[in-house]
């Protein structure tokens, strides 16, 4: 017991000893260093702005589905090929005609019937058929077509408005905003992907010839003509093209912005074909190896290494040298910026061109002009002739074969044909303006089987190509 008291004893008087020691010497010097980490604290920025009421949300798709199921339709072009069916048809060599059947999608423009789908999806159809999202079905009229940019302008005849989708401004369209492809792959109709716009200005063929919208929305065979439309079901685009090594979808899709498709639909309705402005300009995209070879520190911007004479640029004062930033606002990074800018307007179009010049930026109206020219590459450049021209070389029709193309440039300078020989028919029809090459091409999916040229010696030549 003894032992048991003189234990606690000790315990309490080393507890006491402790608690004086931490309350005379130790809680001040913690009361400082505490005192002195509040005086500057760490902070990192955080926004719980944005999460308020919106963690669990999602963008509603429903409005911009059924404004556009019904406004997209089922097309089905019926085309005839030659074959050998039988054994005894291909020994005998007795080819027959086939029917062939090809579907895709359009899009409803007009409440009477006007409806948009890819030139691909009916070109060379013997018939065409539309189906609407209720199941009734019409024989469509072809009224004109562009391979160029891949659209073509279809009518059907009701006796009642249709439900139809408007134009949105493919231009204010930003990358990463939400995006629907309505179509009808695999012939399942009515149907309605979701995706992002993941890029603009996409060019597929590497000629600086296209301009598409690339989104994730998932586009298979038979989408091909369907709407792309923003989530207030405004029509941004027409969908075109997929990136595929299966033939399927993988990941990345293509669509003809809207305010191409707009301006070459149009055009058809009021010209027949589609009427191009240009600026008059010839050059190059900027990177930053051209910038350094060039001697200028711009990375981004269409480079001018000519300008054509007589042209709205020349008129208005750009230079070679020049670095076209921006036209009515539109920043022109790459050439596929400009090319897609262009494609939307028409010859006589005043735009603002802002330019960089000297490290000094300019702002110049200028007035575009008609394209006269078109390339083929199995020869080259051709350039339509006014009538005076046409009478300086003795023809009555014909298009001025204006630069050589590299494909066979050595076969023809050695047959004598060289800059300035007259085209004068492609694929048997005879030609002397743009609309007519490219009815031409149009007539044999875009290739040239037979080329009627005046060389420059007055000599008349008939090419075919296998």
């Amino acid at each position: 017991m003894k032992k048991f008291i003189s234990f606690l004893s000790v315990s309490v008087l080393g507890g006491a000893i402790t608690l004086i020691a931490y309350t005379q010497w130790l809680q001040p010097k913690l009361q400082i260093q505490k005192n002195s980490i509040s005086e500057n604290p760490i902070v990192f920025p955080i926004n719980y702005l944005n999460n308020v009421n919106n963690g669990g949300s999602n963008v509603d798709f429903t409005t911009a589905a059924e404004k556009t199921l019904h406004a997209v339709v089922h097309v089905k072009n019926t085309t005839t090929s030659k074959g050998y069916t039988t054994y005894e048809d291909l020994f005998f060599g007795r080819p027959q005609n086939r029917e062939q059947v090809g579907t895709g999608s359009g899009v409803i423009i007009s409440p009477d019937g006007y409806i948009v789908t890819n030139n691909h999806v009916i070109q060379g159809a013997k018939s065409i058929e539309v189906t609407t999202n209720n199941n009734k079905t019409f024989t469509a009229e072809l009224i004109g077509t562009d391979p160029g940019t891949d659209i073509a302008l279809l009518k059907i005849h009701v006796d009642e408005d249709l439900s139809y989708t408007t134009f949105g401004d493919s231009n204010t369209t930003k990358v990463g905003e939400w995006v629907l492809a309505v179509g009808n792959p695999f012939n399942l109709t009515s149907t309605v992907t979701a995706g992002i716009i993941s890029a603009k200005s996409r060019d597929l063929s590497g000629r600086n010839t296209q301009s598409f919208i690339q989104t994730d929305a998932a586009v298979n065979p038979g989408n091909s003509g369907g709407a792309l439309v923003n989530i207030y079901g405004d029509l941004i685009g027409i969908n075109t093209a997929i990136s595929s090594q299966t033939g399927s979808y993988i990941g990345y899709s293509f669509a003809v912005p809207s305010n191409i498709a707009r301006k070459v639909v149009e055009d058809i309705m009021e010209f027949g074909n589609v009427q191009n402005g240009i600026l008059g300009v010839i050059g190059t995209e900027l990177n930053s190896k051209r910038s350094e070879a060039l001697g200028i520190e711009d990375t981004e911007g269409f480079y001018v290494s000519d300008v054509q004479k007589e042209s709205g640029a020349e008129l208005s004062g750009i230079q070679k040298g020049d670095v076209i930033k921006s036209i009515d606002g539109i920043k022109i990074s790459k050439f596929s910026d400009l090319k897609g800018f262009l494609n939307t307007k028409s010859p006589n179009d005043i735009v603002e061109v802002k330019l960089l010049r000297k490290n000094k930026i300019k702002d110049l109206k200028v007035k575009l002009e008609k394209l006269t020219t078109i390339n083929i590459p199995i020869i080259g450049t051709l350039r339509e002739l006014k009538s005076s021209e046409l009478k300086k070389k003795n023809q009555e029709y014909g298009l001025e074969l204006q630069e050589l193309s590299g494909y066979y440039r050595e076969e023809w300078i050695s047959d004598g044909v060289d800059k300035g020989s007259i085209i004068i028919g492609i694929n048997e029809l005879k030609v002397n303006s743009i609309a007519d090459v490219k009815k031409a091409l149009n007539k044999n999916s875009d290739r040239v089987n037979r080329i009627e040229i005046i060389k420059n010696s007055g000599e008349k030549m008939v090419y075919r190509f296998r």
